[in-house]
């Protein structure tokens, strides 16, 4: 039985909705879900007055609020302790590679929005060099986590797919949709093993249920 809800927008280009609506799924918190269709640049007038901050992933769950995906990764984790590796020193990585990526790589977030209505679409014109720092630093932390914690299973630390692994889905989602590949052989691995993941199936379906009236030229549109 639901014990409250967790608000998401649009799933075909809400990002921060993935993160959060994984860690929620992954933790098995029992809420139902409210999917609320995104008007584009910050200005979606229903989120003002329902979450704290105007934004999504918002989660309300036994009388807790909790708001930011950073913050609804640890109030996971109060449940499932597994979404962060056991072992303390692949715990500090897992944590600093999530907060790293949650104020990070602002190229590959502008340049490359995500769409699940696109499926490996280079964009037309070469991406800047920011992009191409991001990309690089992101193929870096893939492969470190990896080769060093990451033996165990096809996940960034392992068997388990965690709250890093959450964080990162979206730059999946990215890079598959704009053809982002020219990155190590672990890191083309990781993407598959997280594409092929039963929760980001489930995530691409719902996704292509959505409206089409809920789709957003802003990202259609980009060449």
């Amino acid at each position: 039985m639901a014990d409250g809800r967790l608000v998401i927008g649009t799933q075909r280009y809400s990002s921060w909705s993935l993160r959060g609506w994984l860690m929620v799924k992954l933790a098995d918190v029992p809420v139902s879900v409210d999917v609320i269709p995104l008007e584009g640049g910050g200005q979606t007038r229903a989120l003002k007055t329902l979450s704290p901050n105007g934004c999504v992933p918002y989660l309300e769950h036994d009388g807790a609020v909790v708001w930011d995906s950073l913050s609804i990764a640890e109030y996971c984790a109060e449940f499932a302790p597994g979404l962060w590796p056991a072992d303390r020193r692949a715990r500090a990585v897992a944590r600093s590679v999530a907060a790293e990526m949650h104020s990070g790589f602002r190229g590959v977030r502008s340049t490359l929005p995500m769409n699940l209505g696109r499926d490996n679409r280079p964009l037309a014109k070469p991406l800047e060099a920011d992009v191409l720092q991001d990309i690089e630093r992101i193929d870096a932390l893939w492969t470190n986590a990896r080769t060093r914690y990451g033996q165990g299973g096809p996940f960034l630390f392992g068997a388990q797919f965690g709250n890093a692994d959450a964080m990162f889905a979206p730059v999946v989602c990215r890079f598959l949709s704009y053809g982002v590949s020219d990155l190590s052989d672990d890191s083309l691995a990781y993407m598959q093993a997280v594409r092929n993941h039963p929760l980001m199936q489930e995530w691409y379906d719902a996704a292509a249920r959505e409206p089409e009236a809920w789709h957003l030229e802003r990202y259609e549109s980009i060449a």
